[in-house]
């Protein structure tokens, strides 16, 4: 009888360690914390060696065809090309992903990026914008109401609080209406745009672009110094 308690004892012992032994390995082991994921800005490839303001002058000498004149217009919708001159590179960048990518809706910008590698982006957008715009802190005329939310990003005098996003300061007024409507009709696809801009009306989109192209100091255009045949 001795014998027989012995074993159960060492029976249930040892069935008893096995299950802690179980129980254990089932045990969900601490996860490492999880990093968020980067914004869509920030997922581009990286060009590799730092921005080559000459190279991108040799790269865009088709780009200034259009953003080297001063007055130039898009045609069929007709509005003003963009200045850039002291625009974000880092922003700059950006565009030129939306044109090659399809997220923006423009065929001969997208033929002109198609072929652009991302140093070739990095050099051109460097080339283009020259020095950034400085903000002045002082805002030509109070925020009107339907401006409120853009100058959290854009600032107050058109300058952007960040590099990934665009100055607008003097940016011509036709093409801020024509870059709004984009966003709230799909030829641009950013969702935080869009939200901003779903239930903005034509008088409201109008009055943004005035503000805005009224801020000084302003965006320019970069005079066209060269034309291929006379490049250096």
């Amino acid at each position: 009888m001795g014998r027989r308690a012995g074993s159960r004892v060492r029976a249930l012992s040892i069935a008893l360690i096995a299950a802690c032994a179980l129980a254990g390995s089932r045990t969900p082991r601490a996860q490492p914390a999880q990093t968020p994921p980067a914004p869509q800005a920030a997922a581009q490839p990286a060009a590799q060696h730092p921005a080559d303001a000459h190279h991108g002058k040799a790269v865009s000498y088709t780009c200034l065809g259009c953003h080297g004149i001063e007055g130039y217009k898009n045609a069929y919708p007709m509005y003003s090309v963009p200045e850039l001159r002291g625009q974000n590179p880092d922003y700059l960048v950006i565009a030129l992903h939306g044109y090659r990518d399809g997220d923006r809706s423009h065929i001969t910008m997208h033929s002109q990026t198609e072929s652009l590698s991302e140093q070739d982006m990095t050099d051109v957008a460097a080339y283009l914008a020259g020095k950034p715009l400085a903000s002045s802190g002082k805002p030509a005329g109070a925020v009107p109401q339907s401006a409120q939310l853009c100058v959290s990003c854009h600032g107050q005098d058109g300058i952007a609080v960040a590099p990934i996003y665009p100055s607008l300061a003097g940016q011509h007024e036709d093409y801020l209406v024509r870059a709004l409507n984009e966003y709230k009709h799909g030829g641009r696809k950013n969702p935080v745009m869009k939200g901003f801009v779903a239930n903005l009306k034509d008088g409201e989109i109008a009055e943004i672009a005035a503000y805005f192209s009224r801020q000084s100091p302003s965006l320019g255009t970069e005079p066209r110094p060269y034309t291929r045949l006379t490049a250096e």
